[in-house]
């Protein structure tokens, strides 16, 4: 069975004798610490990890993603604005105005490759003259840097064994990059048809792009990127997701069905309950990554959605941290909805690094024994 057959058989309920071994991967201050728990620092991560629990790399062989650039276009440029009390303040490449922790390179702001946090001070669009001048107008879909034009880039991942996804921000994330959170916020009680306006932009550019891939190669799975719960509740109300949001859902969610994409997914942290409604009626058939922190249980949500939404994720962070007797009971708390199917079962956000070597490899090797390779 091939890894694409692997993923899909588990997200859609058919229950592969093997799931994905896809325990969840380490940000740069966790390897760091790994290196000097154990790890040594010539090997790859995965095919050392693979021999040290005894599974073939394969197995951790997860989607694979096209390359669509999703990004404005041109970015401003990134510039130190001052340097004062041990932060950065920087103006970023999506034109807002952020600080940093000097202890960090301030580089760190373009992706999120550790746990940082970071402050923002202003966003380049704060009312309707400076989104038509400022940002809109950055985001055309037909951009030949959207997408690569070598042919061979295409048929590899059409070829592949692997399933190919395709990232997207989500409405709602992306409107926070423009304006910010709480500007957003004030601006759909204040300004609703300038956040009409946004979200239509977003909803028409997404729709064309997305096209754009699809008409090239066989995608298995859209992923939205939204983070937009907190640790009890959703950000904003399930009214105001459905006034702003679900259209730009439902577009999509249309489109990947007229192309037969099996897998539409969310990504979103924090307690996501009074959001899944939402979700499913856009056609929306993954979450995660389910923190557990946050309150979320999968069997309680299995239990009231059924079959109609598979999950990512799901293994508390802590319960790792913790080690091995931690995560007999955390596995035998999953384990009703991992027997019941439409669940892959992974840390539930990126793995931080209080999750020792140790610890992640005695993890992963429980992960494999529960998911069929073990």
């Amino acid at each position: 069975m091939t890894a694409r057959q692997r993923y899909l058989d588990t997200i859609l309920f058919r229950r592969p004798r093997r799931l994905p071994l896809l325990p969840g991967g380490p940000r740069e201050s966790t390897l760091a610490a790994w290196h000097g728990q154990g790890l040594p620092h010539d090997v790859d991560l995965w095919g050392h990890l693979a021999e040290l629990v005894g599974v073939p790399v394969e197995a951790f062989h997860g989607p694979v993603a096209a390359p669509m650039d999703a990004r404005m276009i041109p970015q401003f440029k990134e510039r130190v604005l001052a340097h004062r009390h041990g932060h950065y303040f920087v103006q970023d490449w999506m034109g807002a105005t952020t600080e940093i922790s000097d202890r960090f390179d301030y580089t760190y702001i373009r992706t999120a490759k550790d746990f940082v946090t970071r402050k923002w001070h202003a966003f380049p669009v704060t009312d309707r003259a400076s989104w038509v001048e400022r940002m809109a107008w950055r985001y055309d879909p037909d951009s030949p840097a959207r997408l690569p034009d070598d042919a061979a880039v295409w048929a590899a991942l059409e070829g592949s064994d692997r399933p190919v996804t395709v990232h997207l921000n989500g409405p709602f994330w992306q409107m926070r990059e423009w304006v910010g959170f709480e500007s957003l916020c004030l601006m759909m009680k204040d300004d609703p048809a300038l956040v009409d306006d946004m979200a239509e932009a977003w909803r028409a550019f997404g729709l064309a792009l997305l096209e754009r891939v699809l008409r090239r190669v066989r995608v298995d799975i859209v992923h939205l990127s939204e983070d937009m719960a907190y640790k009890a509740h959703s950000m904003i109300s399930p009214a105001l997701a459905r006034r702003f949001l679900s259209p730009c859902y439902h577009a999509w969610g249309e489109l990947l069905r007229s192309y037969g994409v099996p897998v539409y997914a969310m990504d979103s942290d924090g307690h996501i309950d009074d959001l899944i409604p939402l979700w499913l009626e856009a056609g929306i058939n993954q979450a995660d990554p389910m923190e557990v922190a946050a309150g979320n249980n999968l069997a309680a949500l299995r239990a009231r959605w059924g079959r109609q939404l598979a999950y990512v994720g799901g293994i508390d962070k802590r319960a790792i941290a913790a080690g091995e007797d931690a995560l007999v009971d955390e596995f035998a708390r999953v384990r009703p909805v991992l027997r019941d199917g439409g669940y892959l079962p992974s840390c539930d956000h990126g793995v931080p690094p209080d999750i020792s070597w140790p610890n992640f490899v005695a993890y992963t090797r429980l992960l494999a024994r529960e998911t069929g390779w073990g």
